[in-house]
């Protein structure tokens, strides 16, 4: 039988940020998932990155390759990655296209690769735009957090997380009928994300933003759903459904995080199975500063519940998960 997981909406405008710090933090502890709305994000700007990103993922595989992943940045076509290693399947079925930092430090915007202006004219400026507006959406999420974990608004910034951030987005196609057939086959294997926060978009088609619960005890036909599991440590593990809801963001807590918080905020678990549709989604990778070193923070740490990770520093960290889900 089919449930829901009950998440909170959080709305970014309200003037009330003690109630909004108060509830994303029952949020983080209890799923590390929340919806977001009122978040600055135009629906018309939503649409046209859409439609944008459709018209690229569109082009033949031989054009798209000519911008493949390079420092991060760009096209990775359909397999390329596998968010869980110890999966049986033989990659990821999605492909996606990388824009990172847009603003600040010239050495980072300038590795960002970019469609031919004279097939889509409109295409960088409009990424640039969703990028910059998402990036600031997530800045006030960050100040929140640190007001639910009952730090001072700007803490984040004070240990260098937020200064220039590495902010990605991610376009991604996830395509229709595969003609796979007995085989374990992932939009996305389970995973966690690796920054601080997430926050996703989609086109809407069911089982983009939806989420299924099932007990893993076997492996089953493909649901349609983007699964999420809670639990992680549990098994066997028990998956919830998320269902889309228009105009509005999902958010989820990413490994930094948890780290910083000793495990109090979760970094959920949650994968992607094929639907048959075709579907597109948007995903905004906010992580801190490469140079930053996470450590738990001492109001999350005591002799009875000791730092559960040694300190590490952000780049390192997120390096070292990219080069496994790229088999590099």
């Amino acid at each position: 039988m089919t449930e829901t997981a009950k998440l909170p909406i959080i709305d970014l405008s309200s003037p009330d940020r003690i109630s909004t710090a108060n509830s994303i933090r029952q949020a983080c502890v209890d799923y590390g998932f929340f919806y977001l709305v009122n978040h600055g994000v135009e629906g018309q700007l939503l649409s046209k990155v859409l439609e944008e990103s459709k018209k690229f993922f569109s082009l033949p595989l031989n054009e798209k390759m000519k911008l493949s992943r390079k420092h991060h940045r760009g096209y990775t076509p359909l397999y390329a990655e596998n968010l869980d290693p110890l999966s049986r399947s033989k990659g990821d079925s999605k492909e996606g296209f990388y824009v990172g930092p847009v603003e600040g430090d010239m050495a980072q915007t300038n590795l960002n690769q970019w469609p031919s202006q004279e097939i889509f004219p409109t295409w960088r400026l409009t990424m640039e735009c969703y990028h910059k507006k998402l990036m600031s959406a997530g800045k006030k999420i960050i100040y929140l957090i640190a007001l639910a974990l009952n730090l001072d608004e700007d803490y984040f910034e004070k240990v260098g997380a937020l200064d220039t951030p590495n902010g990605f987005l991610r376009l991604l196609h996830y395509p229709g009928e595969l003609g796979c057939f007995n085989e374990e086959i992932y939009g996305a294997s389970e995973h966690s994300d690796y920054g601080m926060i997430t926050l996703l978009a989609s086109d809407g088609v069911p089982g983009t933003s939806g989420m299924c619960i099932f007990l893993r005890l076997m492996f089953l036909k493909p649901l349609g759903t983007l699964l999420v599991c809670k639990e992680k440590f549990n098994q066997p593990r028990l998956w919830e459904d998320v269902p889309h809801i228009k105009g509005a963001f999902i958010v989820n807590i990413g490994d930094m995080m948890e780290r910083w918080t000793n495990c109090l905020f979760r970094s959920t678990l949650h994968r992607v199975m094929p639907t048959g549709q075709e579907r597109y989604s948007l995903a905004f990778f906010l992580d801190p500063n490469p140079d930053c070193v996470v450590e738990c923070l001492e109001s999350c740490c005591s002799s009875s519940c000791p730092a559960r990770f040694p300190p590490i520093r952000s780049g390192d960290y997120l390096e070292e998960r990219f080069k496994l889900s790229y088999g590099e």
